[in-house]
């Protein structure tokens, strides 16, 4: 299958889409031929993206089977195009704002959920990064046979580093004898329950235990989730936290990595948070290929990237006393099991999470429905 893959967010921007269009693309690549139109520039040069990416795939699409859109942002030129190129396939990339982005408040919302959502739905095949993404697809009106779930996947020989306690010790200017070391590696927003855990859980925990929250910050004028920054920062503060949390927002990759292969512990404590969902959760999966043992919330996408006592454990969402419960057992085990349970974890993401793996899921899916496809169209001429 000869394929157009469009984003209109790719690297050098960082983010989870970002990422995650750049190793689909770069996997598909190794066992099929890929054309990428992609926009690297960020989403203030979707204006000017977007019609040139248009064109562009509008005389493309001849040489090509299939086109794979990297997420519902752009759905309506998926179906365009697809008007041009009835005999030709379109799946779309979904993540979990793609769908929930429309129940929000707010003239871009409402655009969104009128052109954008009945724009997936004419499109052949969604292909859903988590499960409750799936869900969400079809409580609007997305037929349950077009839609698919498949998870992100990971590269570990880009993640799995060695770096000591020094070099932690040295990135957060302090030192960290006889401390433990908790990570939360997420954007600063309501849902990823980052204030909601400082405020919550920080106070319950030893004295010996540190909190880093590192992720980007989102614009204050940006469309989607809000800036959670301020609350992280306030809740630190309230619970006289300041020696214990530490928030580093905008961290370079590198000093990201230092972080994913030394710590004691990473932690997503998701919370529900109407018209906002968590898609996949592909922070955890990074931490497990690391070697870190991984505490998250059952919520939404989290629940597909852990299998309980695999590559991390499940905790009920918004249960302060059952994390409190969790996160000291995990601390205070035996000497030896975050070593241990941190290498079966790892190899865990191997099996199920590696690139190669999901981009080998990706083409048969998308084989699949061209498969069906192709059978319609043939009953049809017979006939």
């Amino acid at each position: 299958m000869r394929i157009l893959f469009i984003s209109h967010s790719f690297p050098p921007v960082v983010g989870g889409v970002e990422n995650q269009n750049y190793n689909l693309s770069r996997g598909l690549s190794k066992t099929t031929q890929v054309k990428v139109i992609a926009n690297g520039r960020g989403k203030k040069w979707l204006p000017v993206f977007l019609p040139v990416a248009f064109l562009e795939a509008l005389f493309l699409m001849t040489r090509f089977d299939a086109c794979l859109l990297g997420s519902g942002v752009l759905a309506p030129l998926g179906a365009a195009l697809r008007f041009f190129h009835p005999r030709r396939e379109f799946f779309c990339v979904v993540h979990g704002l793609d769908i929930t982005y429309g129940h929000k408040t707010g003239l871009l919302p409402i655009i969104y959920r009128k052109v954008n959502i009945p724009s997936l739905r004419r499109l052949d095949k969604l292909i859903a990064v988590g499960q409750a993404t799936l869900q969400e697809a079809l409580k609007v009106g997305v037929a349950e046979d077009k839609c698919v779930f498949v998870p992100n996947g990971v590269t570990v020989e880009d993640l799995k580093e060695e770096h000591s306690r020094e070099e932690l010790s040295e990135l957060l200017g302090e030192g960290l004898e006889g401390k433990r070391v908790i990570l939360r590696l997420a954007r600063f927003v309501p849902h990823k329950g980052t204030s909601w855990f400082i405020e919550n859980i920080m106070p319950r925990l030893p004295e010996n235990v540190v909190l880093i929250a590192a992720g980007n910050r989102v614009a204050r004028n940006a469309v989607g989730d809000r800036d959670d920054f301020p609350n992280c920062e306030k809740a630190t503060v309230d619970r006289h936290l300041e020696s214990r949390v530490k928030l580093l927002p905008s961290l370079p990759w590198k000093d990201v990595k230092i972080l994913l292969n030394t710590v004691d512990l990473v932690v997503s404590p998701n919370i529900r948070i109407p018209g906002s969902i968590e898609g996949f959760g592909i922070n955890v999966i990074e931490a497990g290929a690391c070697g870190r043992v991984v505490i998250a919330s059952n919520l939404e996408g989290l629940a597909d990237a852990i299998k309980d006592g695999e590559n991390g454990f499940l905790v009920e969402s918004g249960n302060v006393d059952e994390w409190v419960r969790r996160i000291d057992a995990v601390l205070g085990a035996a000497e030896g099991f975050l070593v241990d349970f941190g290498k079966r974890a790892s190899q865990y993401v191997v099996e199920n999470y590696s690139w190669d793996e999901i981009c080998r899921r990706y083409l048969e899916a998308m084989e699949a429905a061209r498969s069906i496809e192709f059978c319609f169209w043939h009953d049809e001429r017979r006939q």
